[in-house]
């Protein structure tokens, strides 16, 4: 193909006035064989202008990702494009060569292009990469390493999350290039210029690649590892260049001298916490675990020192480094080698490196001052926690002072002294009480100190609070908040602490502090009941304060104190629900219009939505107040549904179940429609969400959706969609519920649809059922049927029999049926088989021929009753359940000596090797182990699939009703009775096949149907009156389904 002319349509693609036209022509020509390399051969001319490049690399990029791999044509659908193999072959021939040519843009497109040629063709039709990388490492040019490195670094990645085993052809290639990595990164090494520093990083990150999951052992002998960790040890102590503290401290961190420390340390951790640990190794790593801990230890704590006294002398140390170096040395706390080492040291880097981390610092009063919002969103962002020397800092402390002796006294002897001592600033003392705040867990089970706390809150704390320092306030409300839940002994000293973080919150300017006081009543509330009665008089006052603090923060950590006080307060908030409300809706709508697809405006936005789902949950029973606040909440679901917003699908159907659980107003039923047209736009993806709605509209009020044939229609389309969707998942089990929960719902009015429904479900159990829960519910539908209106179903299957001329469908669905008795689950689905069972044998002439299944029908019954009996009694035990809370414990024994090793760190990857080295231990120290370590495996199997039982439950029809008159006990024994006289060869033939076993299993059915029908009776003579039942409305008899 000319590339001239290929080159010419990509330059018009970004030309406004010609994309069009030259996007239109890109799909004309883009499947003839030739394009595809043409296209990599114009992205690698240097000639062409980079806009045009960068337009072709994207355009084969997305060629590569979606037509590279021959797919399958689905039935009656023509063949998928797919690149050619002569292009495929000419692309691997020139990709790596454009990787390294190609500038910094262009080779990250590339790249994308080559993980998924490696995934497909690597090692099978593609060896020769490891070759073309070979050589150009060889190459003694330097511009085309960093190249090279790319792509070995996505043949690394490719290999990443593959076992041992599946990882041979990676390891046949690094057997050839791992030295040639190592060789090369020792010959740049005394290069400090940026070029060579960005390609020693790159290094280092194809290696931290190579032993992310997997350290193979053949591979990386220990020679090998030595040489590496030397590698390691070099970078970590390379002085950075002078010229560097120039740079803003803010972009410093993305200097590549300080990127290759952060990949050297990553990769240490990483070494120790997966492969270096003898408590955390797995079984083929516990002997490498063992020689790593007293081989490396003692020099890798030495370099890391040497990190933190930088970072003590005030000397630049990258955030991410020191995060890092903080979070190795607090995997060395749990082990005695480890601690011996670290314990003479470990004070002092409390002191000079956590406290001063830990310490109000000048970023934060620059953050606080000029932006208050990031800075309390930085204080709540969870992923911020994954990187954050402070949270690393927290978590060293809390290690060491719950696990190793003397740290907890040292560490509070200290605090104590900056608190007391006022040579020390109000900076200090944050870091104080911050320090304090931390250990609150550990002190609170300490008998040493938990009896000391209120003085602690009442001398150190409370004064805080009239501090002029905002930082200072804020940090009160954070401390009592981590002191919430302790056993205050004077309830002036509780009132005392509600007042603070109230008046906090009520009067202070500053949104940091009202967001760490509402905080504070949330866990104030949460802990401490003897609050509620004193919160009571502000309730209303505090309500309004937090919605103008979440409206103006945006913060989802206030939303959740709402969700906190609401349930509380009910009563006393029932006067401002509706204000509520519309605040929560009016700062979703500003949240999602303003958002920029973070991660934090989702979370804000779900809490939003939540907060508002538990205002209107417990607003619920007050019809009055629900009809106030219906339209706000129609406001809020219309604009996720009208503007598809799918990521709150799942929250808007929640609102709609609790907006339709009692009544169904008329706009309601107007969002029927707007369900529908989602559900038609959408497809079946949202369809479980919305089942607890559709359920509503059936159940809550029937006599409203049957007056109008649409509704039912709507229904049954969305069921159709999904049961001839091949979805094969848990959305078509839910299908098929809704068309059982119509049946028997709307028993008797409408029969003039249910040959519709026959025919979809016979259709379905026609092709592969992959799920026994699918056939078992799409059987329900059937018998569902049969019992409400046997004679109609047979007439419906004798009209379908014209199709099927070679087999009786009638019979097939029986012995199905049968056969599958024992799948059958819960309460509803076996009570509605029992008396499907019955209405078959009352039929009498009308009686389909059950001579195949005759002997199995009463076996089945027994069955079903034995799985009825356990069934009915978990219910009970469910229902009379009460949940009961530990009482707190000494921590006392936690403490680990010097000689001692943490072994309770809960890895779920390492349960097996937990399990050995515990029983181990406890042996050893003489350790109670209370904690039982099981593995449960992830792996889903379709054909083991199965929803949750309760889930499908919870759809309850008027079988399940306690007023149900027809029990299936009772049901069962009348019917036998009346078969023993009206048809005795029948019920000689169904009891006959009985054992002595199954004649006792029925002898205790028909005692238990005689106590319940006594039950019934006395039920019955306690009611005075009786029950009134309307004529619901009738579905126009004309009404047909279309296609």
């Amino acid at each position: 193909m000319d590339t001239r002319k290929l080159t010419e349509i990509l330059s018009a693609t970004i030309d406004p006035n010609q994309r069009q036209q030259a996007e239109e022509q890109l799909s004309q020509i883009h499947k003839i064989i030739g394009f595809a390399p043409s296209l990599l051969q114009v992205v690698m001319l240097n000639e062409v202008a980079k806009p045009v490049r960068q337009a072709g690399v994207v355009y084969l990029k997305n060629m590569i990702t979606s037509g590279w791999h021959e797919k399958e044509p689905e039935e009656g659908e023509p063949i998928p494009f797919s690149i050619h193999e002569q292009d495929r072959a000419m692309i691997r021939d020139m990709i790596t060569e454009a990787i390294v040519q190609a500038p910094e843009l262009i080779k990250v497109q590339l790249c994308v292009c080559l993980k998924t040629i490696i995934k497909h063709d690597f090692p099978a039709k593609w060896t020769q990469i490891v070759d073309k990388i070979h050589i150009y490492l060889q190459n003694p040019e330097p511009s085309n390493w960093m190249g090279a490195l790319l792509c070995l670094y996505q043949l690394i990645k490719n290999y990443e999350y593959h076992v041992s085993d599946k990882r041979a052809p990676l390891n046949e290639a690094m057997n050839l290039l791992l030295p040639m990595m190592y060789t090369l990164i020792i010959t740049l090494q005394p290069d400090p210029s940026m070029e060579s520093v960005l390609i020693q990083k790159q290094i280092l990150k194809c290696f931290y690649c190579l032993v992310k999951y997997t350290l193979s052992l053949d591979l990386i002998t220990k020679e090998v590892f030595t040489k590496w960790m030397e590698v390691l040890r070099q970078v970590m102590e390379r002085p950075v260049p002078d010229h560097t503290l120039e740079v803003d401290e803010d972009e410093r961190i993305e200097l590549p001298w300080w990127k290759c420390k952060k990949w050297a340390v990553h990769t240490l951790y990483r070494l120790f916490e997966r492969y270096g640990s003898p408590v955390n190794a797995r079984v083929e790593y516990v002997e490498f675990a063992d020689w790593y801990l007293t081989t490396f230890t003692r020099g890798i704590l030495d370099v890391l020192f040497r990190v933190l006294d930088q970072y003590r002398n005030k000397v630049y140390v990258s955030p991410r480094v020191l995060q890092q170096t903080i979070s190795y040395i607090d995997q060395c706390v749990s082990h005695s080698y480890a601690w011996k080492l670290l314990k003479p040291h470990m004070f002092a880097i409390i002191q000079d490196v956590l406290f001063p981390l830990m310490s109000y610092s000048e970023a934060d009063e620059e953050l606080w001052f000029e932006d208050p919002y990031e800075y309390i969103r930085s204080r709540f962002d969870i992923f911020e926690d994954f990187v954050s020397p402070v949270t690393a800092a927290q978590i060293l402390l809390g290690s060491c002072c719950k696990k190793r002796k003397e740290m907890l006294e040292k560490t509070m002897h200290f605090c104590m002294q900056v608190l007391v001592n006022q040579a020390y600033g109000p900076r200090q003392r944050d870091g104080a009480l911050h320090m304090v705040g931390t250990l609150s867990d550990v002190l609170i089970k300490k008998k040493m100190y938990k009896d000391e706390i209120d003085k602690l809150l009442s001398q150190y704390v409370f004064p805080e609070f009239n501090s002029p320092y905002g930082y200072m306030r804020a940090r009160a409300c954070w401390v009592l908040h981590c002191f919430a839940s302790i056993n205050f002994k004077s309830e002036a000293l509780l009132a005392e602490a509600l007042r603070l973080v109230v008046n906090a919150l009520m009067t202070s300017t500053d949104l940091p502090i009202k967001v760490e006081a509402a905080i504070a009543i949330q866990m104030l509330l949460s802990s401490q009941d003897r609050v509620y009665k004193m919160f009571e008089p502000q309730v209303q006052e505090v309500t309004a304060e937090l919605l103008n603090v979440i409206r103006e923060t945006e913060n989802d950590n206030i939303a959740s104190v709402l969700q906190i006080i609401v349930p509380i307060y009910t009563t006393q908030l029932m006067p401002m629900a509706v204000e509520i409300t519309d605040h929560l809706a009016t700062t979703f709508s500003k949240v999602i219009e303003t958002d920029s697809g973070t991660d934090e405006k989702a979370i804000t936005a779900m809490g939003l939505l939540n907060t508002m789902e538990i205002v209107i949950n417990v607003m619920e029973d007050n019809p009055e107040i629900m009809s106030q606040l219906e339209p706000t909440i129609l406001r809020v679901i219309g604009h996720i549904l009208h503007h598809n917003v799918i990521e709150y699908y799942e929250e808007a159907m929640s609102l709609l179940t609790i907006v339709t659980s009692k009544t169904i107003s008329e706009n309601m039923w107007k969002v029927l429609e707007l369900l529908y047209t989602v559900f038609e736009k959408e497809g079946f993806e949202y369809f479980t969400d919305m089942m607890p709605v559709l359920y509503n509209y059936v159940i809550v009020d029937t006599n409203a959706f049957l007056s109008n044939e649409n509704h039912i229609l709507a229904m049954f389309n969305m069921a159709k969609t999904i049961l001839n969707s091949d979805a094969e998942d848990e959305s078509e089990v839910y299908a098929a519920k809704l068309l059982e929960v119509m049946v028997l719902q709307c028993s008797g009015k409408i029969d003039n649809c249910l040959p519709s429904f026959v025919e979809l479900v016979l259709n379905r159990l026609t092709r592969k059922v992959n799920t026994v829960d699918l056939r078992i519910m799409l059987l329900q539908v059937l018998i569902a049927i049969l019992y409400c209106n046997p004679q109609l179903l047979l007439n419906i299957l004798m009209k379908l029999q014209v199709a099927v001329p070679n087999a009786s469908i009638t019979q097939h669905f029986i012995k199905q049926w049968i056969h599958d008795t024992d799948c059958f689950v819960g309460c509803h689905d076996r009570k509605l088989s029992v008396l499907g069972i019955c209405t078959l044998l009352e039929m009498g002439p009308q009686r389909p021929s059950l001579d195949e299944v005759l002997p199995n029908i009463l076996p089945s019954c027994l069955v079903l009753f034995d799985g009825l009996k356990k069934a009915y009694e978990a219910k009970a035990e469910g229902e009379e359940e009460s949940s009961s809370s530990d009482d707190d414990e000494e921590e006392d024994g936690e403490v680990l000596s010097t000689d001692d090793d943490d072994f309770d760190q809960m890895n779920n990857e390492y349960l097996e090797n937990l399990s050995r080295m515990t029983a181990k231990k406890a042996a050893a120290e003489d350790i109670t182990v209370t904690t039982k370590i099981s593995y449960e495996s992830d792996d889903n199997d379709d054909e083991d699939y199965m929803p949750d039982e309760s889930a499908i439950e919870c759809y309850a029809t008027v079988l399940d009703s306690k007023d149900c008159p027809d029990d299936e006990y009772i049901r069962f024994k009348n019917t036998l009775s009346a078969l023993s006289t009206s048809e005795p060869a029948l019920y000689h033939a169904l009891t006959s096949v009985l054992d002595e076993a199954q004649k006792e299993q029925l002898n205790a059915v028909f005692l238990l149907a005689d106590q319940r029908k006594a039950q019934q009776d006395s039920k019955r003579i306690e009611q005075s009156g009786g029950y009134s039942f309307t004529v619901p409305a009738q579905v126009p008899t004309t009404f047909k389904f279309g296609s």
